[in-house]
């Protein structure tokens, strides 16, 4: 499939054709920036996970190589996290996407700021592609954020008439994904020894999709709870009768 879209200079047109990755592609392993992106990422993914949202067919992945080919050139750049709400096959190992030709156009990519970003990030519109060009004009992905963990910002960038706008939060620092049903925000406190910001996602209702130990912990407290009423009413929790299974 072959899509044209006009570059900065209206009498430039990009071609862009969408390939799978050649076999004798080499990726790029570079060393992780900071050690703090891949615990990020993670924290991101966990929460989906243990509230139900995943399903087989989602792609969500960290650091994952997101193709194109622009005026008979192969590109290829690695967010830091990328969602994907549907793909066309189901594969266990993989190591790049190609969007159209492997399922849909990711909704989400992230990235995580460093001091040693390079530049990619800014809003040059120009060819050749850094990340902001690539995502917005090559893949046009609706949604951009990019989060300095650091300093907690969180910048929230929409496609609108084929351009990032930049988006405010609403009066609780989130914003509302509204085709994930999930609001994002960001969050202080700590996780795997990790202190500083993160970000996080909450449902409808303004609850937040907690983590494993987070999880654990409601679970405990909700028990303790069960276990006080029941002192309460004369009940002994730990001298309970046997469950019957034939009542």
């Amino acid at each position: 499939m072959v899509t044209q879209l006009s570059a900065t200079n209206p009498q430039a047109q990009l071609v862009i054709t969408w390939e799978a990755l050649p076999k004798d592609f080499q990726l790029e392993d570079e060393p992780v920036e900071n050690t703090g992106q891949p615990i990020l990422a993670g924290a991101l993914r966990e929460s989906l996970e243990i509230s139900g949202f995943i399903q087989p067919k989602m792609l969500i992945a960290s650091n994952f190589g997101l193709c194109a080919t622009v005026n008979g050139q192969f590109i290829i750049k690695a967010p830091d996290w990328v969602y994907v709400p549907q793909v066309n096959e189901i594969i266990s190992n993989r190591k790049s996407y190609t969007p159209i030709l492997e399922g849909e156009i990711p909704l989400i990519v992230m990235e995580f700021l460093s001091d040693n970003d390079g530049g990619e990030y800014s809003v040059k519109r120009t060819y050749p592609p850094g990340r902001w060009f690539f995502y917005e004009q090559i893949l046009q992905v609706p949604i951009y954020i990019i989060f300095d963990p650091d300093g907690g910002l969180l910048e929230y960038h929409q496609l609108e008439r084929d351009r990032y706008e930049l988006k405010l939060p609403d009066e609780n620092g989130r914003h509302w994904v509204d085709a994930m049903g999930l609001y994002l925000g960001t969050w202080q406190g700590t996780k795997e020894a990790h202190t500083g910001y993160w970000l996080r996602w909450w449902d409808k209702d303004g609850r937040l999709l907690p983590w494993a130990v987070e999880k654990i912990e409601q679970e405990q407290q909700q028990k303790e709870r069960l276990m006080a009423y029941l002192r309460s009413q004369g009940i002994d929790p730990n001298n309970l009768p046997p469950f019957d299974e034939k009542i």
